[in-house]
């Protein structure tokens, strides 16, 4: 739903991609587009062509990609100093990426232009008017990205003022004001946008801002509420150094309390869906807090707080988690009260009837566990195996008898192999009463126990073959202790529609181990039925 108040443009596969840890593929960025046109968005900056084979192989297979709502951008910068646009070759690679639309990052800052640039103030106008208007020449929509204007400004604002007043000239269809380094505080940055709004006054302008001062969402908002109309960021705040403006958080913020629609209802819908698609894709840990699509966004661990949200959801939430695709969460913990208990069954679809009493002690328990190490916040396939074991009637898939894990130095004839170690984990288990015995050898000892577990397990649960163990994270609990401390392991596991995550408590890290992977294979079978 594209409205002429404010246009939202991401750069997730361009300067999104430059964060540290992120390297997208050419699918990846096909499926990334794909996504986010279906959120609505009306441009996304496919890459600079120029940069790299990646980027122009991306291009030239989006040609034949049928997109609904987004148009795409190609990012480049302005012709390079002396040379004309039909001789630098890469403005000839934007020419050649064939997108409705171009982006030109041009140096608005007369520091830049001098020491970065090494040329004259008068020559970067030029570069910037020719670029222009050479690619509205070729009928393309050109935004211009004025890197550094707001650095530029503070030091000479008359000579970045100028390069806007150039691009405006040359028919540049927005100009982007870009707070590159990060740094921009809300007041200055807005004393630098009423400057171009009185300078550039017939020419739409844009906003794009990097979070290094933790500002890049809110002044990115206060750009909007200043009159920009273009804004720019990338999905889930990724981008170079300390990422740039969250698309997400802008584009829930502009509809939900400016009351812009810059979405329809059921794309917003999605919004929660989309960041973490993004994050599966660029292989980074979503971000629990994360406003709005974060698992955290509407968490509640306090007593107090849960007694509230009982009562009325608004009480401790600033909106209907199910607007954005997410949905309320209640943590039980040793900070817990008995409603934080009875929301979570609730929430788990435990409807048993139990007492206050057996509440009460049920709780305790809890307490208890947490003491001893376990933490169920971000573990609550054990937190749910704990209640049901605790219900009558609740009979366990098998029983560990014992389990001998042998370790070896590995023999080889090559010399920079030879000390590798080898794990051997040996296995009794009751299963539907029968004893299964078996042993299987594994990088590690908890590759060889999980081995040895489904060896004897899969026989009578074939299921458990899907299970997938994904992360496995392990945290020192009292490092005082030294090698004695006591060892808090999670699991992360996922049987390819699923995810959930157990724990584990032990001093001996093989037993906390332990403890969170059988959690793990034991709720494969309840979750599934």
């Amino acid at each position: 739903m594209p409205t002429d108040r404010v246009q939202l443009y991401d750069t997730t596969l361009r300067d999104g991609s430059q964060m540290e840890g992120i390297s997208l593929s050419v699918e990846d960025k096909i499926r990334i587009t794909r996504k986010l046109d279906e959120l609505g968005l009306e441009w996304i900056e496919g890459g600079f062509p120029g940069s790299n084979p990646k980027d122009a192989e991306y291009f030239r297979r989006l040609r034949n990609i049928d997109l609904k709502n987004a148009k795409v951008s190609a990012f480049g910068g302005t012709r390079k100093p002396n040379i004309t646009c039909e001789t630098d070759a890469n403005i000839q690679s934007l020419v050649a990426a064939e997108t409705p639309g171009i982006t030109l990052v041009g140096k608005a800052s007369m520091y830049q232009v001098r020491e970065i640039l090494e040329t004259s103030a008068e020559e970067n106008l030029a570069m910037i008017a020719d670029t222009i208007s050479y690619f509205k020449k070729l009928g393309k929509t050109v935004f211009f990205d004025a890197e550094h204007y707001f650095d530029g400004f503070a030091a000479d604002p008359d000579f970045s003022l100028q390069c806007l007043a150039t691009a405006a000239r040359a028919g540049a269809d927005a100009l982007v004001l870009c707070d590159t380094n990060g740094g921009m505080t809300t007041r200055s940055m807005l004393a630098a946008i009423e400057a171009a709004q009185a300078r550039v006054n017939d020419v739409r302008l844009g906003i794009h801002c990097h979070n290094d001062a933790g500002l890049a969402v809110a002044n990115s908002m206060a750009a909007v509420e200043a009159g920009v109309w273009q804004v720019q960021g990338c999905v889930n705040g990724y981008g170079e150094r300390c990422g740039n403006a969250d698309i997400l958080t802008i584009l829930a913020n502009l509809k939900l309390k400016m009351g812009l629609n810059v979405v329809e209802d059921e794309q917003l819908a999605r919004l929660t869906e989309v960041s973490n698609y993004v994050s599966e894709l660029a292989n980074m840990v979503p971000n629990a807090g994360a406003p709005y699509v974060g698992a955290s966004a509407f968490a509640h661990k306090a007593g107090y707080h849960v007694a509230g949200i009982m009562k009325d959801e608004r009480a401790y939430q600033h909106i209907d988690p199910g607007l954005v695709g997410n949905s309320s969460r209640v943590l039980v913990s040793e900070l817990s009260g008995q409603r934080n208990l009875l929301m979570k069954l609730q929430e788990l679809g435990i409807d048993y009837p139990l007492t206050q009493a057996e509440v009460r002690s049920l709780l305790e328990v809890v307490k208890e566990k947490e003491s001893q190490g376990f933490q169920y916040e971000g573990a609550e396939a054990s937190f749910e195996l704990l209640v049901r074991r605790s219900l009558p009637g609740y009979r366990a898939p098998w029983e560990l008898e014992d389990f001998v894990i042998v370790e070896r130095r590995g023999r080889s004839h090559d010399r920079e192999t030879q000390n590798e170690m080898l794990a051997e984990a040996m296995v009794k288990l009751s299963v539907e009463g029968q004893q299964q015995h078996t042993a299987h050898e594994g990088n590690g000892p908890v590759n060889a126990l999980d081995g040895a577990v489904r060896k004897a397990l899969v026989q009578v649960y074939p299921q458990l073959e899907h299970v997938k163990l994904v992360d496995y994270k392990v945290r020192i609990l009292d490092s005082q202790a030294a090698t004695g401390a006591k060892t808090r392991v999670l699991i992360e596991s996922t049987d390819g529609n699923r995810y959930w995550t157990t724990v584990g408590s032990s001093t001996d890290i093989i037993e906390a181990s332990w403890l969170a992977l059988a959690d793990a294979l034991e709720y494969a079978l309840i979750a599934a039925g």
